[in-house]
């Protein structure tokens, strides 16, 4: 499984928070084309081992990604929050896993841990690893959007715009305090049939409103420098039951987020597909 590292440009820190800082890294692991436009089975993944791959084992990862089907046995969206094995302390997996209700296509949301014991995903994820120490990172707050772009892609664009071609890789987390945003949840079965374009895939997924609170694991870089990354990706969980992908915020006027975030010093590409294309990255 090839693994490319690259070094991102880290710009300078000034305020305080705690619990996603120390040797911060962005890993992309497969891609949407190991899911579009038909499923490859064979791309698992193991996060202790990733940690190991991202030269940081013991790492504290969340990010975005597929569920496991291999062990849950149907598709789902993933919010690994996993504190992977190091050689003093075993692993923790707290992630959730958000998946079609069969009787009434509503949300189910779940904790992995009581469903299954293992530390993988499959097919595609972005993640977002550091020591998990305390230290200075970014605190974003924002409220009313004004604009078309989500919260997510206005940072971004932000960053690209300032650093130009100096990738920048942002990980962290972020929570909707009030309003209700677009999500999506993949369905239980992979589709049968090719999916080759936005508009087939769209028709596939399943879509909803959901409320806040709800706790976002967002990973974006400023540009690709080459590796075919997926340039942002956002899941998120609750405590009331609902857990997806996040699009945007479908209450403009009352939506309120707050974030803490912090660059990447480096980003991994892991196992990346040799024949890609832009279906289904939204």
């Amino acid at each position: 499984m090839a693994c490319i590292e690259f070094s991102f440009h880290v710009p300078s820190l000034e305020e305080l928070a705690g619990g996603i800082c120390g040797k911060t890294r962005i890993a992309e692991v497969g891609g949407v084309p190991y899911l579009l436009p038909l499923v490859n089975q064979k791309k698992v993944y193991d996060l202790n081992k990733i940690a190991k791959e991202i030269k940081l084992p013991g790492a504290f990862i969340l990010g975005a990604g597929a569920g496991p089907f291999q062990t849950l046995g149907f598709n789902s969206e993933f919010m690994p929050v996993i504190q992977t094995k190091s050689e003093h302390k075993p692993p923790v997996n707290g992630s959730y896993f958000a998946h079609v209700n069969s009787a009434d296509g509503g949300c189910l949301l779940e904790k992995y841990s009581e469903k299954r014991h293992d530390f993988e995903c499959a097919l595609l994820a972005n993640l977002f690893a550091s020591e998990g120490q305390p230290g200075k990172v970014i605190e974003v707050k924002a409220k009313r959007r004004t604009g078309p772009l989500n919260f997510v892609t206005c940072m971004r664009q932000t960053l690209e715009k300032h650093y130009g071609n100096k990738p920048i890789g942002m990980g962290g987390t972020f929570i909707i305090q009030k309003g209700k945003v677009k999500s999506h949840i993949m369905p239980a079965e992979f589709s049968s049939c090719p999916l080759n374009s936005d508009e087939e895939v769209n028709k596939w997924l399943h879509f909803y409103e959901m409320k806040a609170p709800l706790v976002c694991l967002p990973v974006f870089v400023s540009r690709d420098p080459g590796f075919d990354l997926r340039l942002e990706h956002t899941h998120f969980f609750s405590h009331h039951g609902e857990g997806g992908h996040y699009h945007y915020d479908t209450t403009p006027d009352i939506v309120e987020y707050l974030g803490y975030f912090l660059p990447a010093e480096f980003l991994y590409r892991i196992d990346q597909p040799k024949e890609t294309h832009s279906i289904g990255r939204d």
